[in-house]
């Protein structure tokens, strides 16, 4: 079985399953999901027992495991199954089931154009809005993000932090909309998925421009003071350099283009600019200087992307363990 495809064994679960029971299961699919797996029907000849059997347990088996995951989680579902099939197609079930419930909605938004997706997100409930940009990338979000009205941006950030999790239902709507708006294919979604949170907010903010950032920052203040405070302990801004140790900031400037360190400092409060400075040679020190001068006047745009990127290391580096990121009110180490 190891040599037939997915689409094979759909095929031939379908031609198993009879006329009404699969055209009931086909209805439920995508278009693509349905041409593939009719084609493949009309390709088989004569299906051996055999392989048909194979088929019909292994997709049995695959039902138990997600059976009994919904029961008890995917410890339960093993031990059951290890007890009534036997540790080799035990294992086999499970990882099946654990492809699937990894495959996550809303793979298509991915290769997509953020600016596209703004287009026919911006006239969409917050809550919608908020539920797909939980499942597309931090990047593309943070684009998508900054391009809605202020209180709207507001409104989503702050349903994006308090979401957890969303009815497989639910998801699988808001998918055939967008399906048939952007004719593209979809993944389903397996049982209620965690989406949401305070993470992916804090991943969409930090790769916002600072404009975006700061607007969302303010008006969570407003709507949800608590809120807005957890947000901010698990961001790190360029102005937080100062709460680096000098260790961590020499290795942050090893990592990072004197040209950008420059660039960033335009601008920069004198404590930033002092804690850069004093962990750097004297005659590091005077170069950068000299370069800062070098720049005369900066657009503010040009400078926030100097900065972004500086950030982006400092983030990086953090989560290597090579740095450590001071967060709220975390314990401070001790020697």
């Amino acid at each position: 079985m190891s040599d037939v495809t997915g689409v094979r064994k759909a095929a031939v679960l379908m031609v198993q399953l009879g006329r009404e029971r699969s055209a009931a299961v086909l209805s439920a699919m995508r278009e693509g999901e349905i041409e593939e797996i009719t084609s493949e029907i009309a390709r088989l000849e004569n299906i051996d027992s055999a392989t048909a059997d194979l088929v019909m347990e292994e997709f049995h088996n695959t039902m138990l495991a997600r059976r009994y995951y919904s029961r008890g989680g995917l410890n339960f579902a093993r031990e059951v199954l290890e007890s009534s099939l036997g540790s080799d197609k035990a294992r086999e079930a499970m990882a099946r089931l654990t492809a699937s419930l990894t495959e996550m909605p809303f793979q298509f938004l991915r290769r997509a154009d953020p600016r596209i997706l703004l287009s026919f997100l911006q006239d969409e409930h917050p809550q919608t809005i908020a539920l797909v940009l939980s499942y597309t990338g931090a990047e593309q979000a943070a684009v998508i993000l900054g391009g809605l009205k202020p209180d709207l941006q507001s409104d989503v950030a702050h349903r994006i932090a308090l979401m957890e999790r969303t009815s497989p239902e639910s998801v699988r709507i808001v998918e055939k909309v967008f399906e048939k708006k952007l004719s593209s294919m979809l993944v389903q979604s397996g049982d209620g998925s965690k989406v949401g949170g305070l993470k992916p907010l804090v991943d969409i903010i930090n790769r916002s421009d600072r404009t975006t950032e700061r607007l969302i920052l303010e008006s969570l203040e407003q709507r949800n003071p608590e809120l807005a405070e957890l947000v901010r302990a698990q961001m790190f801004m360029f102005d937080d350099i100062v709460s680096l140790d000098d260790k961590a900031v020499q290795l942050v400037l090893r990592q990072v283009e004197v040209a950008d360190i420059a660039t960033a400092l335009k601008g920069a409060r004198d404590e930033v600019k002092r804690k850069v400075f004093a962990n750097m040679s004297e005659r590091a020190s005077q170069n950068l200087e000299e370069e800062i001068a070098l720049l005369g006047p900066v657009r503010l745009k040009t400078v926030e992307e100097a900065q972004a990127k500086v950030v982006h290391e400092i983030r990086q580096l953090d989560e290597a363990g090579q740095i450590v990121i001071q967060r709220g009110s975390e314990d401070e180490l001790v020697e």
